[in-house]
Formats: C-alpha cells, structure tokens, sequence
C-alpha cells in the first residue's frame, strides 16, 4: 500500500508546480501580446500603404487608357466598370474588386484633388480624418503634420 501512495506522488504535479508553471504563462503572455499587437497595427499601415500605390498605378492605367482620371463621381468603380461608356476604357483595371482599406473603410477618393490630379486617402483605424499612430491618415501625396 505504501508503495502505490509513492508512486502516485511521483506521478502527479503538486499544486506548488502547478502555480509556477501557470505564473511562467503568464509572465510570457504578458510580454509577448503587446509585441504581437504593435506587429499588427505596424502591417495594417504597411497594407494600406501599399493598398494606396496599387489603386494609384490602376488610376495611372484608367488615365492612359481613357485620358483622364474618372470623375469623383465615378470614382473608383471605374476601375472596374465602364460607368461613364467612355469606347476607350480597357478594363477592369483592378480584380477582383476595390479593397477597402485594413480596418474595413473605403478609401476616399477625390478628383481633382487638393494636392495633385486626385486624392486617395485612408483615415486609418478609427475612420476620421486627423490622429496619430494607428489613426493618422494615409494618402498618396505627403501629409502635413
């Protein structure tokens, strides 16, 4: 009998081993998720940035095609339609659709623009023009601090 209690202890955790291992989880959950989540918000800046020179190389092609940038009525749709029946449009210039940007928003597109032929911005993660961090804007001509 007293050899089965001896092998027992032997094969189970005291609940001291327990509480270590579990405060060990925990140190490296701690440090390692703020880690992670600034990865994060650093690619979603990194994909929108990149988002912003594919629509403006497609813009670039809808301009050689058609000879002008599409209205900013039109907008980026024209990418992908023919919305003003314009014979010369040679599209779609972008596939499958246009992206919204990482955190789920249109990109705002205006043309003509107030810094060059158009504008193509991104608010950032919370959605409104201004802010810092996650939240600056984005856009394809250089933003005023």
């Amino acid at each position: 009998m007293k050899k089965i209690r001896t092998l027992r202890r032997k094969n189970a955790f005291t609940l001291i081993e327990m509480i270590i291992v579990m405060s060990i989880l925990a140190l490296l959950a701690s440090t390692v998720t703020p880690m992670y989540l600034n990865y994060i918000k650093k690619a979603n800046i990194s994909a929108a940035k990149t988002q912003i020179k594919v629509l403006e190389e497609a813009l670039t092609a809808y301009r050689l095609d058609v000879g002008s940038y599409p209205d900013g009525e039109s907008g980026l749709k024209a990418l992908l339609e023919n919305v003003s029946q314009n014979e010369k449009w040679d599209g779609p210039y972008i596939q499958p659709a246009v992206p919204k940007d990482p955190w789920g928003n249109d990109y705002v597109y205006t043309c003509p623009g107030e810094h060059g032929a158009f504008d193509l911005v991104s608010y950032g993660a919370d959605g409104q023009p201004g802010g810092t961090g996650e939240n600056a804007d984005l856009a394809n001509y250089v933003l005023e601090q």
